[in-house]
């Protein structure tokens, strides 16, 4: 009878009782993220390097950042290697999720294959493209010169604009699925009254996709293009595994060039410091998408 009374207790206070559910992922949360953020912003203002005590040193790291070239390229790949993929991963998501909606036979099969590239391993199929890219055993190049469409075999990672357009051929080919797949979850959701009504109206199939589909899709789009501009421009392991940065550092993302500087060559206050160089964009991302996702007059 008092275990009933308690639980009733609790249970009329459904804010309380909120905020306790969620406090073991909270604590979780701030284990896992919270402190390695903090521990972060603590080493970008200090000359730790591997090994050694550490001195506060202010916003030095940054400073030496700024007018490093090496890091002015590796921000300049980070933001076109995020533009095109993203917008290219949107270009090809829409279309195919409108393909998948459609009342195809082997649904489930089809779409089965088609998230393959996107629950596979990153590491896995990254190592696969390395070797899809191999100057001597390429698949590309063995099929365009059978085709006869090259002379000579291409070198994929062997000149800087071609490893950027590798690698970023790789990460549309890894995150298109993730747009494919839920803007279709998107697609089902809307209502197929609202298209029997447009239709009975005299709408067309265009006027209904720019008046009725896109509109009701917004919200899904918002967060499927802002968590794919967060992990695009985060992405490590498809750069590091097939072109470790290279040739000339023309494919050095800040991950990697985070990576180099913080554990390859050990000073870990620069190498922090280039971690947490982007985290100011992408705050202005995630503000843009929410205001993007709650005015309608934005589109």
């Amino acid at each position: 009878m008092k275990f009933n009374n308690a639980l009733s207790r609790v249970m009329t206070n459904q804010e309380k009782l909120a905020y306790k559910l969620i406090a073991p992922a909270i604590l979780v949360l701030l284990l896992i993220v919270g402190y390695p953020f903090v521990m972060g912003i603590y080493l970008s203002m200090t000359d730790a390097t591997i090994g050694t005590s550490s001195t506060f040193n202010g916003l030095a790291n940054f400073i030496w950042l700024a007018q490093s070239r090496l890091f002015q390229t590796a921000l300049e790949n980070s933001l076109i290697f995020t533009l095109i993929s993203v917008v290219i991963k949107f270009l090809l998501g829409l279309p195919l999720a409108l393909l998948l909606n459609l009342n195809l036979k082997p649904k489930k099969l089809i779409r089965g294959i088609i998230l393959l590239p996107w629950v596979i391993p990153t590491v896995l199929s990254a190592t696969a493209w390395k070797w899809i890219y191999d100057p001597t055993y390429s698949v590309f190049n063995w099929l365009l010169l059978n085709a006869g469409l090259i002379d000579e075999k291409i070198l994929w990672l062997g000149s800087p604009w071609m490893a950027k357009i590798s690698v970023i051929l790789v990460n549309i080919w890894k995150g298109t699925p993730f747009f494919a797949i839920n803007i279709m979850a998107g697609l089902m959701t809307i209502p197929k009254e609202l298209y029997e009504a447009a239709k009975t109206d005299g709408a067309n199939s265009i006027t209904c996709f720019y008046k009725i589909t896109l509109p009701m899709l917004k919200p899904v789009l918002a967060f499927v293009i802002l968590f794919s501009t967060v992990m695009t421009i985060g992405d490590f392991n498809i750069v590091y595994v097939i072109s470790k940065g290279g040739p000339i550092n023309s494919t050095h993302l800040l991950p990697t060039l985070a990576y180099q500087i913080g554990l390859i060559t050990g000073n870990l206050g620069r190498g922090a410091a280039t971690a947490l160089f982007i985290f100011p964009v992408l705050l202005v991302v995630v503000y843009l998408q929410q205001r993007i996702s709650k005015n309608k007059n934005d589109w």
